[in-house]
């Protein structure tokens, strides 16, 4: 890996980093008051809404952003054309989605839901629009402000969500932040880089990117089901009440996930994509990626399966005590997901999105296949967040036997150095946390999760300088040694 690329990636990943991990505290102070301000049932019905609006917005984005990323040569003029096609392709699904609203509602029998649909609608538009000008941030690696934008949203439509909540919105303080943030979103970006949409649909400039984005796009439909049917058929086979436990369970889970890998794997491609035509460096290079990822992941997921009542009761109360169970099981994906969402960018940067189509359609194959078995064999949302962690397993092997074979044409061994040391990390945790687990249970929450955390954080310490991974002590004293010289 080259200097110039270290220091792009580090900076991408400092900057991102700085933003989200800011922006978690605020995230889950949010999260745990519209918790105990809003029903389950409450949730479950959002949570339709936003499914079935993340469907149409596969359609607002169809690949042109990561193509945008991709090609290096696209004039102004390209980019002009590209836009005003997802300003119309973004009014036409606008439409079409204020008029599937009514069958939505009807299907679901909910009234609500009407509503709902209606208003992020507006979502839907702004989504589109913001394609071409957000991609150009991505694209020329302005990570900084990305980062700053971002945190400024995030902390606007949070106060904003929490007030609404407090003055009795309900459910509909739910829907404040995907439209508010689409909308500022696209104010700040738009006068950043001024794009002019004109009157036509701007197929010539599209058609350049189309070989590229069109696997993406493939990827993406896939993708959308393979997340989100779960959701779908819990909340018309179980109900909206279990679907809003399942929903918790699953975001809950997501959060330290997204909030690892989404630091990373935003500026993968953009830095990467400087790889495309020497497939042997960017292997390596993300080599190092999936060992950071693989020590991040594993023992993350052990200790989240372990301080799972403890987090549940913390964050969101008593009412959401029927989660515990469904969110201690999904832990158990969390490091296979921390690598895994990592894949996605390289297939990108190798210009190879026919092998990431190739991965997404099994993945959604088996995905689906295990979300029907959990709903209608088993019969309880316990089965289907097994059938998560199953199917997530699988496909880890798949995507990367699709990655090494096909598209680097190296060998597994490889892959399989990254992920010894930090899985018998994992093993070590496993034991020493049951084993501490039993003799804490009758403790109060707060001191239980502070002992196991505390614990977690001190064994891996202590691995990782062991073994050599990373000099920790050294590190210590160069700092200390900084210090007093000022």
């Amino acid at each position: 890996m080259s200097q110039e690329i270290k220091k792009q990636l580090f900076s991408g990943v400092f900057y991102t980093a700085l933003a989200k991990y800011s922006g978690v505290v605020i995230s889950l102070v949010i999260s745990a008051i519209l918790a105990r301000l809003i029903s389950p049932d409450d949730f479950g019905i959002v949570a339709i809404a936003t499914v079935i609006i993340a469907f149409f917005s596969i359609f607002t984005d169809m690949g042109i952003s990561p193509a945008i990323i991709q090609h290096k040569n696209l004039t102004e003029k390209d980019l002009s054309n590209i836009f005003s096609f997802t300003i119309w392709l973004g009014l036409l699904l606008s439409i079409l989605f204020f008029g599937a609203s009514w069958p939505i509602s009807h299907y679901y029998d909910n009234k609500t839901l009407l509503i709902l649909c209606q208003l992020l609608c507006i979502n839907l538009f702004f989504a589109a629009a913001n394609i071409v000008p957000n991609a150009l941030f991505y694209k020329n690696k302005e990570f900084k402000f990305i980062a700053i934008r971002s945190f400024g949203i995030q902390i606007t439509c949070g106060i904003l969500a929490v007030t609404a909540a407090f003055c009795g919105a309900k459910l509909y303080a739910l829907i404040i932040t995907p439209i508010l943030s689409s909308i500022l979103i696209f104010v700040i970006s738009i006068k950043r880089y001024p794009l002019s949409p004109t009157m036509t649909l701007g197929f010539s400039s599209v058609k350049l990117i189309l070989s590229y984005s069109l696997y993406q796009f493939l990827f993406n439909v896939i993708n959308y089901f393979s997340r989100n049917l779960d959701k779908l058929l819990i909340g018309k086979h179980m109900g909206l009440e279990p679907l809003g436990y399942y929903e918790k369970s699953y975001r809950l889970m997501m959060l330290p996930l997204q909030n690892i890998t989404q630091v990373i794997t935003p500026v993968m491609h953009p830095v990467f994509s400087d790889y495309q035509n020497d497939l042997k460096q960017l292997a390596q290079s993300y080599e190092k990626i999936i060992r950071l990822l693989a020590f991040i992941g594993i023992p993350l997921s052990v200790l989240l399966y372990f301080t799972a009542y403890e987090t549940m009761l913390i964050i969101f109360g008593e009412q959401w005590i029927p989660s515990v169970r469904i969110y201690q099981i999904l832990t158990i994906s969390v490091g296979v997901q921390v690598i895994l969402s990592s894949s996605g960018s390289i297939f990108q940067a190798a210009g190879d999105t026919k092998s990431l189509f190739i991965c997404g359609l099994f993945s959604s194959v088996l995905n689906v296949s295990g979300i029907l078995l959990g709903i209608f064999y088993w019969g309880s949302l316990d089965a289907v967040a097994w059938c998560v962690v199953v199917t997530f397993t699988i496909n880890f092997i798949q995507c990367y036997m699709q990655m090494y074979i096909i598209t680097f044409k190296r060998s597994l061994l490889n892959l399989l150095k990254q992920l010894v040391s930090p899985l018998i990390l994992g093993l070590l945790l496993l034991v020493i946390l049951y084993l501490l687990s039993n003799k804490l249970q009758n403790m109060n929450i707060f001191p239980s999760i502070f002992i196991k955390t505390i614990i977690t954080f001190t064994i891996f310490g202590t691995y990782i300088q062991c073994t050599g991974e990373y000099n920790i002590i050294q590190k210590l004293k160069l700092l200390l040694l900084k210090f007093k010289r000022k």
